[in-house]
């Protein structure tokens, strides 16, 4: 599991074919490896890789057709700026939200547009991901854990502060950029539970979805 808080930019150094999938390379930037091992895990723009071998500056980590069929790791090209963050420990303070490093989808950017001192994107998502992002919720882009704005049809807005434009790879995002998206986790074990507690597919049940439902299976109640 992650935070969905970066801590350093790294970089793509050797995009190597192996086997009909890839091997990746990366340089580590900033990032501490003393206290990493063979087999952690590093969520590299959101998604989760394993270690198989690494120095103080880099590591490599083996890509299957799988994550390189549902993410944007396959289409990065040499030297493409990269989100890095190691697996949370125990004791380490969750500054963001509940990331698996699981990409559920890619994203594209639609706009960018400044915003006083931040940056306002707007976000197309496929339209099966986009029930499970929400006004004022938590998403994560590239393996930034960040808060929606608000929402459309297919897509949603963010506003990104200085800081995390200095300290991540979102200021290199333009119109066309696609990106990584994992959505809550929270929502997709919701729907599986009322899924599995009401027998309905999930055409059935995003039409009975309300309030009151909610209230009725016990997750959450609401006062006037």
């Amino acid at each position: 599991m992650f935070t969905g808080i970066i801590e350093t930019v790294g970089k793509l150094s050797r995009h190597e074919a192996r086997g009909g999938d890839v091997r990746l390379r990366i340089d580590t930037g900033g990032l501490d490896m003393s206290d990493v091992s063979l087999g952690d895990s590093i969520a590299v723009n959101g998604v989760c890789l394993t270690v198989i071998d690494f120095s103080d500056r880099q590591f490599s980590a083996d890509v299957s057709n799988e994550t390189l069929a549902h993410t944007t790791l396959g289409q990065l090209r040499l030297e493409a700026p990269l989100n890095l963050e190691k697996a949370m420990q125990l004791s380490t303070r969750l500054g963001g939200h509940m990331v698996s490093g699981h990409v559920d989808g890619v994203g594209k950017v639609q706009s960018r547009r400044d915003d006083a001192r931040s940056v306002r994107f707007t976000i197309e998502v496929p339209m099966g991901l986009a029930k499970y992002i929400a006004a004022k919720g938590s998403v994560c882009i590239d393996g930034t854990s960040l808060t929606v704005n608000q929402t459309g049809d297919a897509c949603f807005d963010i506003n990104i502060v200085p800081h995390t434009m200095q300290k991540t790879i979102i200021s290199e995002y333009k119109e066309g950029s696609l990106v990584n998206i994992e959505v809550d986790v929270v929502a997709r074990y919701l729907e599986r539970l009322l899924l599995s507690d009401s027998g309905k597919d999930k055409s059935e049940l995003s039409s009975s979805l309300t309030a009151a439902s909610l209230v009725d299976a016990g997750f959450t109640t609401f006062t006037n």
